[in-house]
């Protein structure tokens, strides 16, 4: 495997600076997060250099005052709390990092972690970078928080979907929080799904490296040993209890489909596959018991619910029908 160099390159070295200190205590706009996505893709080092550096003005924020109170660095007294602009000296044997944090000039001095909230709405996705360098992707109507201390870093997904490529960081454990349980990494790729409603509270699917689940139990905290899981495997747990089974690689690929809007089934109840729209559309799809367990195959687009409805008329029989509230009934086609 190719080593990542990351002194030899100035330029990425203050675009990380700045794009760390931008995203400390400030929430981007579309256009600037377009903008650092697109530069974290043009190589991978720059996802690092951005976790390092963000990584940095954590470790500074803790070490300001005793600094300060040495003399080795000036803070004007005329600066709003809550952005003060640092000047620093020159040291001897100075790091790499410190030396282009001093270049930028300056970073956010404020009370507190940095927190970021993210959510999606009916039939939407998102895309987003964290501040630690961290790529999620958000399903439909879902919810998180995500904020980082000189120790740890954490999201709360209050509800709905995520896909996380967590940034290696083995000095700070990735903690996702869920009402049904959390997961803890240091660095990975997997994904997390909580609903409330449904039989299965909690999904989780590991695509790469490994993680620690702990699911709650019924009342709502956490207890037990973890469940770890490694690439591959997935865990459900709900009012069935806790699963875990390894997948094959299209069953992973169909469970991801949702990321570029579709849906894959294969050999699925057709309840299971009501329920997938009806996460996604913020629906109540009801199926009849007697036709919940019929075997649905194919694939479909998320956005498109009535081809959905109208190609599960054409294949099995039944009808599909929908009140003035917008519940969407399948039930036993009527035999004529």
């Amino acid at each position: 495997m190719k080593s990542l160099h990351f002194t030899h390159d100035p330029a990425a070295e203050e675009q990380a600076s700045l794009w760390a200190a931008r995203l400390d205590g400030n929430t981007l706009d579309r256009v600037q997060r377009a903008a650092l996505d697109a530069w974290l893709a043009e190589n991978p080092a720059h996802r690092i250099l951005l976790s390092r550096y963000c990584q940095l003005s954590a470790d500074l924020e803790e070490q300001v005052p005793a600094i300060v109170a040495s003399g080795r660095m000036a803070m004007p007294a005329t600066c709003a709390p809550e952005r003060r602009v640092l000047t620093f000296p020159r040291f001897a044997g100075v790091t790499l990092a410190a030396a282009a944090a001093v270049a930028v000039a300056f970073i956010v001095f404020r009370p507190g972690p940095p927190v970021e909230n993210f959510a999606t709405a009916v039939a939407q996705r998102q895309t987003h970078t964290l501040a630690d360098g961290t790529r999620v992707e958000l399903n439909a109507r879902t919810s998180l928080r995500f904020e980082q201390t000189a120790t740890e870093r954490r999201v709360r997904l209050a509800g709905g979907e995520a896909l996380f490529a967590v940034a290696k960081n083995p000095a700070k454990p990735f903690i996702v929080e869920t009402p049904a349980g959390s997961v803890r990494v240091t660095g990975t790729t997997f994904s997390v799904r909580n609903d409330a409603a449904g039989a299965v509270s909690l999904e989780v699917l590991v695509v790469e490296g490994s993680v620690q689940v702990r699911p709650s139990d019924p009342a709502g905290k956490n207890a037990g040993e973890p469940y770890p899981l490694k690439a591959g495997d997935r865990l459900t747990a709900g009012t069935r209890g806790v699963e875990v089974r390894a997948l094959p690689a299209s069953a992973i690929e169909n469970a991801l489909a949702w990321r570029t809007g579709q849906a894959i089934f294969e050999d699925v109840p057709l309840s299971e596959a009501a329920a997938c729209f009806a996460r996604y559309h913020g629906r109540r799809i009801e199926v009849a018991p007697a036709i919940a367990g019929l075997s649905v195959g194919g694939l479909y687009g998320l956005e498109d619910l009535r081809a959905f409805t109208a190609a599960l008329e054409t294949m099995f029989p039944v009808k599909v029908s929908e009140d003035l509230s917008g519940t969407v009934a399948i039930n036993p086609r009527a035999v004529r």
